[in-house]
């Protein structure tokens, strides 16, 4: 089966602006959608989850910085690019606050802007499932930090959904989870999903030993446990995924 099209969500006042490089992105094989302020960008990112978001800084109604807070909070696996005429330190560090990507001056640079893009969309998607939302929190800074995309979800049905709408690279799956268990979501990864990669999570051995078990019979790649080490479950995923080292930013 083949990949779909990567999902852009350009968001710009400028209405120009967004058809010319709507239609640039349409003719390498981009899935575009266009909105020209917040509310309607928000509405279109309910529908559909996107891989980037390319928004621009000052608009009327809500800012970009704004906007990609709420973006992220609703699909965190989206890469927000920031456009500005206003590029300062302090943009610059509000934008990446918001979890922003990165930040490019306007008038737009457009080879600048399709190699980042481009290389946005070629970031492995991490899907974390654990009810620990501050780990979630905590999980996606840190594989931000080498440039992973990344979802989360917080018990079964939500990584159901999740795995309803992307593809994942990888899954960082608890073993231990509200309305079900880690094993099953890993059997959802199996069916749904089979090329990714599954790393299992426990902080209760005794506990969730046996699903384990079941589970690296079943083709689970990894086991990590709580408290979990950052660099080498950084280590572990990029063997898995091949990501790039981390970029000068």
């Amino acid at each position: 089966m083949s990949e779909p099209p990567p999902n852009i969500l350009l968001v710009d006042d400028d209405v120009d602006a967004c058809r010319n490089v709507s239609d640039i992105l349409g003719d390498l094989g981009y899935r575009v959608d266009v909105a020209h302020d917040g509310p309607a960008a928000l509405e279109l990112a309910r529908g559909r989850p996107y891989d980037v978001a390319v928004l621009d800084f000052r608009m009327p109604g809500m800012d970009g910085v704004t906007l990609s807070r709420h973006l992220r909070r609703h699909n965190p696996g989206t890469v927000a690019l920031m456009l500005t005429a206003y590029a300062s330190h302090d943009t610059a560090e509000a934008a990446r606050t918001a979890g922003t990507w990165r930040v490019l001056r306007k008038p737009v640079d457009i080879p600048a802007l399709l190699g980042l893009i481009g290389e946005a969309v070629g970031q492995p998607l991490v899907l974390v499932v654990d009810d620990d939302q501050d780990l979630c929190e905590n999980l996606r800074d840190l594989l931000r930090s080498r440039d992973f995309r990344v979802c989360t979800a917080h018990d079964p049905r939500e990584a159901a959904s999740r795995l309803a709408e992307a593809r994942f690279r990888a899954v960082l799956i608890d073993m231990k989870l509200p309305g079900g268990d880690g094993h099953s979501v890993f059997r959802a990864v199996r069916s749904t999903d089979p090329d990714a990669r599954t790393v299992l999570i426990t902080g209760n051995r005794p506990e969730t030993d046996p699903m384990i078990t079941e589970a690296l019979s079943e083709g689970a790649d990894a086991v990590c446990y709580k408290p979990l080490d950052p660099p080498e479950l950084l280590a572990l995923l990029e063997r898995l995924v091949g990501a790039c080292p981390p970029q000068s930013r």
